[in-house]
């Protein structure tokens, strides 16, 4: 009875100040403590117990309170304070470190974060930075299933991954709705510089959606055959389930690139046809009103003899042939669809 009072007092929430998201510690499957900083070895080596930390944004303090918790490698502390860091898992004794790239769509612009993940026996410390969605959810679900969330460490790691690829897809979908916009206009009236400018940024953002969800796969080939994990067979299931999940936005990725690019082709076309077509309007005009001009340059050379000058039907008959001559260019440039 004594211990069940220890564990409901427990599970109020100390109060650590602003980088600490949420700190609690699990016992088959089900919460059992919220605890401090300081809490987190005493925690971890318990039996069976797994502590699960979320920290956003975390200072340089704080990072290093939870490195001498858990013994943490210099190096992964240095990265994890940095969020300029490439997709990649690393291994620190008994420690994996995991960096993962995050994203929002915020003012139609592709914004990305970083959450580095620190996984070991009896604990999972996720440390968010930037663009990214609350991990409340993760822990919800996770906490409404204890079975699965008895497995421990790797599956916190699992939900957590799943969550950061299942949130890429959002994002492709809302680009994907702009693309077919944008086909839309290219195939109506075509696209203006800012609609080009546009179709630019979504590729570029498209390349580091692409560049950020990509090394997911080696990361998920990595884990299932990590010995740190000791994954069953289930949990590798899982892990190549996130794989699919990277690879099918890989896909979206590309296909979506490939899109704006026929679009970027398509407008580059649809104006050098509107160009050529300008062109060619200019050429027949230009050819039609060479006509006057050479006639009316011979009779203003003002030589004194030129016959035609005195004949009565002189004028009428070169405005004769001019008006036949330029109606007959005008019908053949019509004709040929240059006017």
């Amino acid at each position: 009875m004594a211990e069940t009072v220890v564990h409901i007092a427990s599970l109020s929430v100390p109060d650590e100040g602003p980088g600490v998201v949420a700190a609690a510690a699990y016992y088959g499957g089900r919460r059992v403590a919220n605890i401090a900083i300081e809490e987190i070895c005493e925690w971890a080596k318990k039996p069976n117990h797994v502590v699960w930390v979320g920290l956003h944004e975390p200072s340089n303090d704080l990072l290093r309170r939870v490195q001498t918790q858990l013994a943490l490698h210099d190096l992964a502390i240095e990265d994890a304070s940095n969020a300029h860091q490439r997709p990649k898992l690393e291994v620190y004794g008994d420690t994996l470190f995991i960096v993962t790239r995050t994203t929002q769509l915020v003012d139609r612009r592709i914004v990305f974060g970083e959450t580095h993940i620190f996984v070991g026996e009896g604990f999972v410390v996720t440390v968010r930075h930037g663009a990214s969605a609350s991990y409340a959810p993760v822990r919800g679900r996770c906490e409404s299933s204890p079975k699965a969330l008895s497995r421990g460490s790797d599956y916190i790691l699992y939900a957590v991954l799943d969550f950061i690829v299942d949130n890429y897809m959002p994002v492709l979908e809302s680009v994907h709705a702009e693309v077919e916009s944008i086909e839309d206009v290219v195939l109506g009236k075509g696209l203006d510089h800012a609609e080009i400018e546009r179709l630019y940024m979504l590729r570029r953002d498209l390349l580091r959606l692409r560049n950020a969800a990509v090394p997911l796969v080696e990361v998920c080939r990595r884990l299932e055959h990590s010995e740190l994990l000791k994954c069953d067979d289930a949990m590798r299931e899982r892990f190549r389930d996130i794989t699919d999940h990277v690879r099918r936005v890989q896909e979206e990725i590309e296909s979506l690139r490939e899109v704006l690019a026929f679009a970027f082709e398509a407008s580059l076309m649809t104006s050098q046809a509107q160009q050529t077509l300008i062109s060619r309007k200019l050429s027949a005009g230009a050819a039609i009103l060479a006509i006057p001009t050479a006639i009316a340059g011979i009779y203003g050379m003002n030589f004194k003899n030129m016959p035609e000058l005195e004949s009565a039907y002189g004028y009428p008959i070169v405005l004769g042939v001019i008006v036949t001559s330029c109606s007959f260019l005008f019908w053949r440039f019509r004709r040929s669809g240059w006017l």
